[in-house]
């Protein structure tokens, strides 16, 4: 079966159909696309040139920073793959899908899930990425998911049959968490979330039953305690100096450039700070409260910072305000939004603004979202305009270091980034739908294992062929910084 056209899904759910209809159309989806049928992949004869197509990506990206890009994608064959999300959507575009269209994340991988605090305050594990986001199969995110695993274990030198064990694992609990979905209420499906303390209960009992070794206990203690101090304090002392009495934001370069070092005096910098008084002026018309506490924060400074593997490039901003005092701070990350790699394979966005597209996306995956999460559309002190989303920078955000994880932590992360997946394409897609799709046994599990092989495999080529274009001065790398 072809890529699911977004808006068919919008019809299925216009027309109301029964719990008993959504069963029958999830389990009829298997005559035209079988399970067993995902875990047969071979690059198209066609198949473009991934080299190309980061080529193709580089040239609406800030010049200067793209070898930054290429250096960190060639750090090992999990780094490209993160780098690659363009790529695979290529891959997964000619693959069957089951035509249930669902609001996918579109690169979730297993480092785009962690923690962030609440506005309620509470630390909640959810996935934190939203770039690449657009109705789409749900079978993209869970494939990406599961190559990922498939390629870090690889990384970290497991053996072939725990690196199955563990994307097994994560599909299982995906599969099991959207039959548990099934059968839960609306709002409960939309409330439901995993919490930190939820997450310790369970790695304690993994100690407890030696699924988890006592070191694997007391390093997921230790990130989730330290996530919660990541705030703008911390940030703060960390990336902030007083100059005169005003706070900056201190030059790290190429990583963090203050404004003025990019633009200069004079005019442009004349245009930078209407940059700035634009962007929050109609930003905060894009937040969800009529009142909020952005009203009380005054502008201070504002730095060019990269960030990530597949973002660098884009254009992506600190921006530096205080409250009451210089001890009241609060860091916003600026962060240009692209087309989605998918809009190619699944057509364009309903949503003019990439920003919003990324806004809108989030704010349904996930189970709640940051209060300053908005968008803009602004010409820029570049001369162009472009579109950004907007939210708080480091507020209790943190994650597991997947780096440091034996196979049984591993094993634990994949069944929570499962689960957690799950939940976020059961709150907007047909839920009941996909449960009889995907049905009891282990069928689909078996079949992605079988797929996040082969597939990493063809990720490891498309690794060698960028060292190569490296090699040969096709592409330009600078070391990872």
């Amino acid at each position: 079966m072809t890529v699911a056209d977004p808006r068919f899904a919008s019809v299925w759910r216009r027309a109301r159909l029964t719990v008993d209809e959504r069963i029958a159309r999830g389990k009829s989806a298997r005559t035209d696309s079988p399970r067993r049928g995902h875990g047969s992949w071979k690059p198209s004869f066609v198949r473009p040139d991934p080299i190309a197509l980061l080529e193709e990506q580089a040239k609406t990206r800030v010049p200067e920073l793209v070898p930054i890009r290429h250096g960190r994608m060639l750090a090992s064959p999990f780094a490209f793959f993160r780098g690659g999300a363009l790529i695979m959507a290529s891959d997964l575009s000619t693959t069957p899908n089951a035509a249930i269209t669902v609001q996918i994340c579109g690169d979730a991988h297993l480092n785009n899930f962690g923690f962030f605090g609440t506005p309620e305050r509470r630390l909640v594990f959810d996935v934190n990425d939203f770039d690449e986001t657009l109705p789409g199969p749900w079978e993209w995110d869970v494939k990406r998911l599961a190559a990922s695993l498939e390629i870090a274990g690889r990384d970290r030198a497991f053996a072939a049959s725990d690196r199955r064990d563990i994307v097994t694992a994560a599909v299982r609990a995906y599969r099991a968490q959207m039959r548990a979905a099934a059968r839960m209420k609306t709002l409960d499906v939309w409330y439901d979330h995993v919490a930190a303390g939820a997450l310790l209960d369970e790695v304690a009992r993994g100690v407890t039953d030696k699924r988890l070794s006592k070191q694997e206990g007391r390093l997921a203690e230790r990130d989730i305690a330290k996530a919660r101090t990541r705030n703008s304090v911390r940030v703060l002392a960390k990336r902030a100096s007083s100059d005169g009495g005003e706070l900056r934001i201190a030059a790290d370069p190429p990583l963090v450039v203050p404004i003025e070092d990019i633009v200069g005096g004079g005019y442009e910098q004349e245009l930078a700070a209407k940059f700035v008084k634009e962007l929050l002026a109609t930003y905060r018309q894009t937040l969800a409260h009529d009142r909020h506490p952005l009203e009380e924060f005054r502008y201070v400074h504002l730095a060019r910072k990269v960030v990530g593997v597949g973002s660098v490039g884009t254009r992506c901003y600190l921006l530096l305000l205080v409250g009451r005092d210089n001890d009241d701070p609060l860091f916003l990350q600026v962060k240009e939004a692209q087309s989605s790699v998918l809009e190619r394979f699944l057509g364009p966005s309903e949503h003019a603004n990439h920003g919003e597209r990324v806004v809108t996306g989030q704010r349904v995956m996930q189970a709640t979202s940051d209060i300053f999460l908005g968008w803009q559309r602004i010409p820029s002190f570049d001369g162009e305009t472009h579109d950004y989303y907007i939210r708080q920078f480091h507020d209790w955000k943190g994650s597991l270091e997947v780096e440091e994880m034996l196979v049984s932590g591993a094993t634990l992360y994949a069944q929570l980034c499962g689960g957690v997946l799950a939940r976020a394409h059961a709150r907007w897609g047909d839920r009941v739908a996909i449960a009889a799709y995907l049905g009891k046994t282990d069928t689909f599990d078996e079949a992605i294992a079988d797929f996040a092989a082969v597939y990493a495999d063809q990720n490891e080529r498309d690794y060698e062929a960028l060292r190569r274009a490296v090699k040969d001065g096709r592409v330009d790398a600078e070391p990872d910084v």
